[in-house]
């Protein structure tokens, strides 16, 4: 589901980067209730962080499992750190690689499809680790 969420946000009409579009879907499907300026702090992340490294989904998703993961700090316990060596391991699984230059060599289309698949293969990772975590998809994509 967080997958159709993200689609959904991944248009033309919202004119969002991957990672933006992670974060934004994220925030709607598990009513985050994240402020304007924490949605704006994704923006940096996308194009992998602008020089084509760590890809922008990927990203967007890390900011996510921090915002959901983390109560106070990240050196509280392994869990984030284990979770995210787990959301890059389980994605460079499915495509071959974390990297931004990579991916869009391989899996880029014309718009407006852009890095779609891309976008929507880390929402579904993002969802299956969060679904482990006990976290369940609230909102079922109702903008």
């Amino acid at each position: 589901m967080l997958d159709e969420i993200a689609a959904s946000y991944y248009t033309p009409d919202y004119d969002l980067n991957c990672a933006e579009t992670i974060v934004h879907a994220a925030n709607e499907a598990y009513q985050l209730n994240l402020s304007k300026e924490t949605l704006h702090a994704s923006a940096g992340f996308g194009g992998g962080m602008a020089v084509e490294e760590t890809c922008g989904a990927l990203t967007g998703a890390i900011l996510v499992l921090g915002i959901m993961l983390v109560q106070d700090r990240a050196h509280e316990n392994d869990k984030m750190k284990e979770t995210v060596a787990d959301l890059l391991r389980r994605y460079e699984k499915r495509k071959g690689t974390t990297n931004c230059k990579i991916l869009k060599e391989q899996f880029r289309e014309e718009d407006p499809v852009k890095c779609k698949v891309i976008v929507m293969e880390a929402a579904e990772v993002l969802e299956e680790l969060l679904s482990e975590e006990g976290f369940s998809v609230k909102s079922k994509g109702t903008l």
